[in-house]
């Protein structure tokens, strides 16, 4: 057996230490499930949150940016018992509570069955960047899982779910590596390594598992994995791997095969393709220095990607002009964005037209198949000067891109187009298509203006970015009020009493005799966020105010809503996630 060649002292270690692991994971039948505690042993096993508050002190904690979460500490795992096999409840998160004005216990009195209605309310909702930027902050941090009808596992893949629709692989990659959770979230670990390998980044893919010290039961990660060991170079390590998982039962030719081959056991090439996964897809390709596949309408996304990053696609000037079908696959590929868009409008190019087509483009186009009346307006497109007929133009693409039902294939080339254009040449009738397409995010970089006659634009405001002391903010708020009670004229308005309100749910205090400037009905308050916000569940009053906020940007928001949400926060004492919302919808940017 190859295996008896291979060993060594260190090699005979690994073995025995794989083998008991295994050995015991087979007679058990399944995995260890760490989730499966008895409610008597949480008790007794989880720290309180008077230890936790307490060992915390010597953890330094900065006012995060809600919407900036690139920099994530290892130090901020939170976790009662490292190894897989304990009975000990395991925190699984990201963030430290104290980061983002949380508490540990969040998600203690939340009902389940309440918890699971929301959760499948938004997953039908494109949550905008801000509202999905709040919900990893509450599904991330650090906290005890929620206990009335639901369980640890059920809570598990609620989270997966929500990072695998998302796709933030930077942020799924540290969740998994942070925690040492790639065995016990196996879809969620598949989903990651697949993406990476799509996109041809196979040291990428592999990263995960050179950072995990815990068994690998899965089988399609345990077959990924001994492909990584040989990726790394570790050719002797995977053999030993897969030698046991024969000896243990594994029989699948195919990935044998394979492995042979990048074994160097053998010089035979295996012509076969599976389409069964992406790995399958990709030891075919690197086992067959021949390899040739021509993708159709029903091949996996995946595999469309792999093609694309790889090189492995039509090449631009291979490609026939008459084959209309593949140009049309092409473009479904791009929609899917498995084709890369420029590589589409080049094609577009290619297609000859003579100068009446041009010249009566409006008439012309609907002559011809959908296929070339892109690629004629498109041609149009760039020959066209006039600011006002190019963007006629355009706005007709668009419109035979959305016809097709392949919108998304006209993306980041009408976004070009339109930067291209000066908004001061646009006639009105075409400015709310150009606004609405035109990538804004210079707007991000704009600068703050105060304004010291109204409240919510006033230097005030620097309070919440921890620019102003509370004694100094108390003397300034109440000049204020003292000059608009005196300003007859002075109107205070929902924004102004948001400020207000936040200052005061922080301890500033405000003079009696400005009380009765305004008043706050009852009404204002969803009925059920405020039941919530009574009960002390946290994480569900959070959870509808994501769902409120829903497809919106924060400065989207009408006043009514953004005054509850923000009074919502105040009551339940979470201030950073607060002031970053006020910092986003209150300043005039200029």
């Amino acid at each position: 057996m190859k295996i008896l060649k291979l060993l060594n002292k260190k090699y005979l270690t690994i073995i025995t230490i794989f083998f008991l692991i295994t050995v015991n994971s087979f007679s058990e039948d399944k995995p260890v499930d760490i989730w499966n505690i008895d409610k008597k042993e949480i008790e007794e096993n989880s720290i309180s949150e008077e230890e936790a508050s307490n060992s915390d002190k010597n953890i330094t904690s900065n006012n995060v940016d809600v919407f900036n979460m690139n920099s994530i500490s290892n130090d901020n795992i939170i976790e009662v018992d490292n190894s897989l096999d304990s009975n000990v409840i395991k925190l699984i998160g990201l963030y430290d509570p104290e980061d983002y004005g949380l508490k540990i216990d969040m998600w203690s009195n939340s009902n389940g069955d309440q918890l699971k209605y929301l959760f499948s309310n938004l997953a039908k909702i494109d949550l905008s960047e801000d509202a999905a930027n709040i919900m990893n902050i509450i599904l991330l941090t650090n906290s005890y899982p929620p206990k009335k009808n639901i369980n640890n596992k059920d809570f598990l893949k609620i989270k997966s779910d929500w990072l695998i629709k998302h796709n933030n692989l930077k942020l799924i990659e540290e969740y998994l590596i942070n925690n040492e959770i790639i065995d016990l979230h196996p879809d969620l670990s598949k989903y990651l390594v697949d993406k990476f390998l799509s996109k041809s980044e196979p040291d990428k893919a592999c990263e995960i598992f050179k950072k995990n010290s815990n068994p690998i039961q899965n089988e399609y990660l345990s077959k990924f994995n001994i492909y990584c060991l040989i990726n790394d170079g570790k050719k002797e390590e995977a053999q030993l791997f897969f030698d046991l998982k024969k000896e243990l039962g594994f029989s699948e030719k195919y990935f044998e095969n394979k492995l042979n081959y990048l074994f160097g056991f053998t010089t035979v090439i295996d012509n076969s393709i599976s389409e069964k996964s992406i790995l399958d897809f990709h030891l075919a390709h690197i086992t067959n220095p021949g390899f040739s596949f021509e993708p159709n309408e029903n091949t996996n996304p995946l595999i469309w990607r792999y093609l694309s990053a790889s090189n492995l696609l039509y090449k631009i000037n291979e490609i026939d002009l008459e084959e209309l079908d593949k140009i049309n696959l092409i473009e479904y590929a791009t929609h899917n964005k498995n084709y890369d868009e420029d590589e589409l409008f080049e094609i577009y190019k290619r297609f000859q037209f003579n100068i009446n087509q041009f010249l009566n483009i409006e008439d012309t186009f609907k002559t011809l198949t959908n296929i070339e009346s892109r690629a004629l307006l498109y041609q149009r497109i760039l020959l066209e000067s006039d600011t006002n007929k190019k963007i006629e133009l355009i706005k007709i693409l668009k419109e035979l891109f959305t016809k097709d039902n392949i919108a998304e294939a006209f993306d980041n080339k009408l976004k070009d187009l339109l930067q291209s254009l000066e908004l001061e040449q646009i006639s009105s009738k075409h400015t709310s298509f150009y606004l609405n397409y035109i990538d804004n995010d210079q707007t991000k970089q704009k600068k703050i203006r105060y304004n010291d006659d109204l409240i919510h634009q006033s230097k005030l405001i620097k309070y919440f970015g921890g620019d102003y002391n509370k004694s100094k903010i108390e003397k300034d708020l109440n000049n204020f009020l003292k000059k608009i009670k005196k300003n007859k004229k002075y109107i205070l308005s929902k924004k102004d009493i948001i400020v207000i309100e936040s200052l005061k749910s922080d301890g500033i205090k405000i003079d009696k005799k400005y009380s009765n400037l305004y008043e706050i009905l009852d009404s204002e308050m969803p009925t059920d966020i405020q039941v919530m916000i009574n009960n002390n569940e946290t994480a569900s009053a959070m959870l509808r105010i994501i769902e409120v906020i829903g497809q919106d940007n924060l400065e989207m928001l009408d006043e009514d809503t953004l005054f509850f949400i923000i009074s919502a926060l105040n009551q339940l004492n979470i201030d950073v996630i607060r002031n970053n919302i006020l910092l986003k919808v209150l300043p005039l940017k200029v």
